[in-house]
């Protein structure tokens, strides 16, 4: 995406028109003047990649009062995303069902981070869009995440689930946060988040499409695909 100060008011930088170019993986050309401004723009940008989708948005920033810079000025950023990019994945457990949405999912605009805690259980020549990541404490790959990422919970452990799924709701920038279960299992983990102070209505539990009553693997995997393409709007 392309960031531009529209507009300079003041003591500023840079001047109208500098330009600073943010790719996906977080690099950058150009500059927009360095310091808190450009750290803000480049957060900014790295949230509005991550959403995935091709879009134009103005943000104007006092440069003084909200990001410490003694140039006391006031500047406009135009943020142009020109390509849409694939929106993340975090997909926690690597059993049956998990290999299946991984199977299921190939080939959609997902990028897929696939997170286990146990060394043997991610398997290997993963595609393209896949990655593979061995985590000790599973919970903590969440601060990792971008804005706007979705996640799905599926661990051998309903500990962890709970664990995972708290982390997930507490950031409140993720576009989906899912569990693998029953009803039973979702009013008992929406009891536990509630009494912690979080919004359980934004728990996704049991995941899927509503109606389906076929409860092998690769239906799971389907009606969960189905959900969260639902989520993505036109392709």
């Amino acid at each position: 995406m392309l960031v531009t100060i529209a507009e300079a008011k003041g003591s500023s930088p840079r001047d109208t028109g500098a330009k600073m170019l943010v790719r996906a993986d977080g690099s950058f050309a150009g500059s927009i003047g360095g310091g808190h401004l450009e750290h803000k723009a480049l957060a900014r940008a790295a949230e509005l990649i991550a959403v995935g989708e091709t879009t134009t948005s103005l943000e104007t920033l006092t440069l003084g009062a909200q990001l410490g810079q003694c140039c006391g000025g006031k500047v406009t950023l135009l943020y142009e995303v020109f390509a849409a990019t694939r929106r993340m994945l975090a997909l926690f457990g690597a059993g049956h069902v998990g290999k299946e949405v991984v199977a299921v999912l190939h080939g959609l605009p997902l990028r897929v981070r696939w997170i286990d805690s146990r060394a043997g259980q991610l398997p290997a020549g993963l595609g393209a869009g896949v990655e593979a990541v061995h985590a000790e404490h599973p919970a903590d790959e969440i601060g990792d995440l971008p804005a706007g990422a979705l996640v799905v919970v599926m661990t051998h452990s309903h500990d962890l689930d709970l664990a995972i799924a708290e982390r997930a709701l507490k950031r409140g920038d993720l576009g989906y946060v899912g569990v693998i279960g029953s009803e039973t299992k979702a009013a008992r983990f929406r009891s536990r988040l509630a009494d912690k102070g979080l919004d359980a209505s934004r728990l996704r539990c049991p995941i899927g499409i509503p109606g389906l009553k076929a409860k092998q693997p690769r239906a799971v995997a389907i009606a969960l695909a189905a959900e969260l393409l639902s989520l993505l709007g036109p392709l």
